[in-house]
């Protein structure tokens, strides 16, 4: 039997004889499922503010600003660099939550072997870009951006890193804090640089890159700072330079057991990061096409950071969860309804009004740009769910079927790319997005439900169904109905498909109260 399963319960018994340990497994989860309320609400509050407007004041002001294709150059080459993420990362962000989450005091064993592992494998990583960058010949004018893009991969890397080690602490609101400090240091950048002096007719791509080096290298020497005084001997060993001495046999020993979560990661960049890659290689236009790409997934990134956020605070939960014996159905079905309360307003009032918000955000956005943005802002459906049952699924180590689900997906994703680019161009990629997100959070489902015996209340599954179903035809109520000011409509549909989630109690008064 695992006793460490056990334990919180022979506590109680030790302290409260005369009272049921059934009731203190409900208080257990009771407040694991306030503290993921609090946290959520403090991430979304702060992010909201931060990320939208960097998302849209500054990206897409830089794209508006630069050359027609410009834009779309540097969007492919980030997806490229980002196809490597396996060798910058290697699964170590995901096995680290996992092995502090619940067991801090396993931190200063864990942090300079992993920091060691990490340093390697950032130079590792430069080296596949830059190999790959002449297999694929790409113009040697592109090597110095090419460089500082994948410098910047590895900071982000880093400081994703340290942020699992803080969160995996129980330091969630400091975590929630940090998370937006990237972004509110780029903002104050750029903006210096759009609408500081008489720099804008001269802006460079170059200059986003440098700005975006600078603001994570400044995020991650804070998160280091959080770090110090939890880390021990580490410290010294940081100042004295013997962190750097490596240990082969334990590096490969950890990497070992790392290798799975990379090959998640690895997996799952390819079916997400390969379409902008394939439409700049395989259009004459391949440029401009993704430059129409790039603009329609800047939305799709803004909506799928509530997805990465709640990913970032369900996996050292989760993994608390199953290493303590509780039940992870509560928090699954909690974390579930409210992503889908705010996903299913979004995606369909962005649909209904996708060619005015496209022209509202890009002064030479086409129908194309529409089109894009329609398909891909449906997936986002898709995607909020596949953030909550992968972060399950990694939490418990359920790696092998997961990893076999995304070569399908992967195969699936390459096949109508190349069938459907050609002639529909980068519309043809967003459909082969929709198509594959679907298909991969169908099965994440199922993977859930065999692997951690989940049963799906039919009366969620109808809840579901009755308030996307009553969402949408609000929505296309509104749409023909109010007044001629799409904005004014465009807010009152999300509002009204976000008032839905309480009629079909999505959202619970309890929920509300809890925070």
């Amino acid at each position: 039997m695992n006793t460490l399963a056990h334990a919180p319960t022979e506590v109680f018994r030790q302290k409260h004889p005369f009272e049921s340990p059934k009731l203190f497994r409900f208080g257990y989860m009771f407040s694991m499922n306030r503290e993921f309320l609090l946290n959520i609400t403090l991430l979304i509050a702060i992010n909201l503010v931060v990320k939208p407007f960097y998302i849209f004041g500054i990206d897409r002001t830089i794209q508006n600003t630069l050359p027609e294709g410009v834009y779309g150059l540097y969007f492919s080459l980030f997806g490229f660099t980002f196809l490597f993420q396996i060798v910058n990362d290697l699964g170590i962000q995901q096995y680290n939550s996992r092995r502090i989450a619940g067991r801090p005091f396993l931190l200063p064993k864990y942090f300079p072997k992993l920091l060691k592992i990490k340093l390697l494998l950032g130079a590792l990583f430069l080296g596949f870009v830059f190999f790959f960058t002449l297999i694929l010949q790409y113009e040697t004018r592109l090597f110095p951006l090419l460089f500082f893009i994948a410098l910047n991969h590895i900071l982000v890397s880093f400081v994703l890193f340290f942020r699992s080690n803080i969160a995996a602490l129980g330091f969630y609101r400091t975590d929630s804090l940090i998370s937006a400090l990237d972004k509110t240091l780029l903002i104050l950048f750029c903006a210096i640089l759009l609408w500081g002096g008489d720099w804008r007719a001269d802006f460079r791509i170059e200059w986003f890159v440098w700005a975006q080096t600078l603001a994570w290298s400044l995020t991650a020497a804070v998160c280091l700072a959080v770090l110090w005084p939890h880390l021990g001997r580490v410290g010294r060993q940081i100042r004295d330079l013997r962190l750097f001495y490596v240990n082969r046999p334990l590096v490969i020993a950890i990497l070992k057991q790392t290798y799975p979560y990379a090959l998640v990661v690895f997996l799952m960049t390819l079916y997400t990061r390969i379409d902008g890659v394939m439409i700049e290689r395989m259009l004459p236009d391949g440029r401009v096409q993704a430059d129409i790409y790039a603009a329609a997934y800047r939305l799709l990134d803004a909506v799928n950071m509530i997805g990465f956020l709640f990913a970032g605070l369900l996996l050292p939960m989760f993994s608390g969860l199953l290493k303590s014996g509780k039940p992870v159905w509560p928090l699954v079905g909690l974390s579930w309804r409210v992503i889908w309360s705010g996903a299913v307003p979004i995606a369909f009032g962005v649909f209904l009004f996708r060619d005015d918000i496209m022209h509202l955000l890009y002064t030479n956005a086409t129908p194309a740009h529409g089109t894009v943005m329609g398909y891909l802002i449906l997936s986002f459906i898709a995607v909020s769910g596949i953030y909550i049952f992968s972060t399950l699924l990694t939490a418990g180590g359920n790696l092998r079927r997961m990893n076999q689900l995304f070569v399908i997906g992967i195969l699936l994703n390459v096949g109508l790319n190349a069938a459907l680019i050609p002639t529909c161009k980068a519309a043809g990629a967003a459909l082969a997005t929709l198509v594959t997100q679907v298909f991969i959070f169908s099965g994440k489902i199922f993977l859930c439900k065999k692997s951690f015996r989940l049963r799906f209340p039919p009366v969620l599954i109808f809840q579901f169904a009755g308030f996307a179903l009553a969402t949408w035809w609000l929505q296309n109520v509104i749409k023909n109905a109010l007044t001629p000011d799409w904005t004014v409509k465009f807010l009152c549909a999300v509002a009204a498909g976000g008032l839905l989630a309480f009629v079909f109690r999505l959202i619970r008064p309890a929920d509300i109260r809890a925070v």
